[in-house]
């Protein structure tokens, strides 16, 4: 059995039962999973949690499914690293990094997409299907084939090579659309039409995906001894992370496992060149204005993303603030995390900690808050980013005279 009671929309509130519905067929809202806090307070101590496996389903009484029997390749509680070098740096004093670059397909998606697609079987789809931008594509391709599901990912063609790479290797369909993510999420949403049995995980089952994000928030609470950090810096594609963050922060607090509801200020991060967020927040608007993404971050490249007006208010509500930064800042983000505190980060890591380095000279973070900077996948994906300069500091013959001429020089 789970907890959730069923779901409601954002807007207006209507209830729904559980099922793969996206939307209000009232307002067109976005719905959203509720539940028991009361009953699944009582499956959430401290004790219970510490006896279950460290995966993201030791919080399954906050999920919309059980932990047993679900897809799952080990995804979430990845390491939380105290960066006192990158905080020493930036001017900043308890400074942490989530680096979920080390989950099983190495980026923050399996989170999302072992709840998904654990929802899915329950309901009795048998095709997995996503539209992304690589990262997703990956775990889809991945968790479907452990769960002997076939799969079918859309993607822009113009993903990285690494990335097509390791969604093809699992076996599935792989389609390059002609386009940017936004029209890839289109086509998604236009054949849904026409496969009612698919399970698209960021479409008609996006209510129940995005519920893996709120365990980002979970483990940062558990591996601080159970305590809401002061500031999180999050990156925004559609904004859902951000959103579930601040959801899953509030939830440890419905359930007994925070004292009181914690002020966690929130801040999001986005590249300049896919920056309809930051744009709004800048300009004191709700209105998110759609742009064509040109970035070297194509994970945060999502030009009228779908949660970009709740990620603006709760940014707004929490006191944090929303900063883009340029290709070259984003370079040396991803430069200045690896040779500070040894994690190679992809491009979204890089647009986080560029923002941070920027919120932190701001004066916006603080020196005297407690600090989570969410690095959410790996370098080795986009290693092409860091162009030509990332190669041999000296190339010479195999010689002990050679490297002492380096030396003399």
């Amino acid at each position: 059995m789970t907890f959730v009671k069923g779901m409601s929309c954002r807007e207006c509130g209507r209830s729904y039962p559980v099922q793969a519905q996206q939307v209000c067929e009232w307002c067109f809202g976005p719905l959203e999973v509720v539940y028991d806090y009361e009953a699944a307070s009582r499956e959430m101590t401290p004790e219970q949690i510490a006896s279950r496996p460290p995966t993201l389903w030791r919080y399954w009484p906050l999920l919309p499914a059980e932990a047993e029997g679900a897809i799952d390749l080990g995804a979430g509680y990845t390491p939380l690293v105290r960066a006192d070098r990158l905080a020493a740096e930036l001017g900043l004093g308890e400074l942490w990094v989530k680096n979920d670059g080390l989950q099983p397909t190495g980026s923050f998606k399996d989170r999302v997409v072992s709840v998904a697609l654990t929802v899915a079987r329950d309901m009795g789809c048998k095709v997995a299907a996503c539209a992304s931008t690589g990262n997703l594509a990956n775990s889809v391709a991945a968790h479907a084939a452990l769960a002997g599901m076939s799969s079918i990912v859309f993607v822009p063609a113009d993903v990285e090579p690494a990335k097509l790479r390791a969604t093809a290797v699992y076996g599935g369909t792989l389609v390059a659309v002609e386009g940017d993510y936004d029209h890839v999420n289109r086509l998604c949403a236009e054949l849904l039409g026409d496969h009612p049995d698919w399970a698209v995980v960021n479409v008609n089952l996006r209510a129940y995906y995005s519920e893996g994000s709120k365990t980002l928030a979970f483990e940062v609470a558990e591996q601080l001894g159970w305590a809401a950090p002061d500031h999180v810096v999050v990156p925004i594609a559609s904004g859902s992370q951000l959103t579930k963050i601040h959801k899953g922060f509030g939830e440890l607090a419905e359930v007994g496992l925070l004292a009181e509801k914690p002020s966690v200020r929130i801040s999001g991060a986005q590249p300049k060149g896919c920056s309809p967020v930051a744009t709004a927040f800048a300009e004191g608007s709700r209105r998110i204005k759609p742009v064509r993404p040109s970035t070297v971050a194509k994970s945060l490249a999502i030009g009228d993303p779908a949660d970009g007006v709740y990620a603006v208010d709760v940014v707004r509500s929490t006191g944090g603030a929303i900063e883009s930064v340029t290709d070259e800042e984003i370079v040396e983000g991803i430069r200045l995390l690896a040779r500070t505190e040894g994690i190679f980060t992809e491009t979204a890591g890089g647009v986080t900690v560029a923002v941070l380095a920027k919120l932190a000279a701001a004066g916006v973070v603080r020196s005297d808050e407690r600090v989570v900077c969410y690095v959410t996948g790996t370098g080795v994906k986009t290693v092409d980013a860091l162009g030509p300069a990332a190669g041999p500091t000296f190339t010479i013959p195999p010689s002990v005279e050679a490297f002492n001429r380096l030396v003399e020089t």
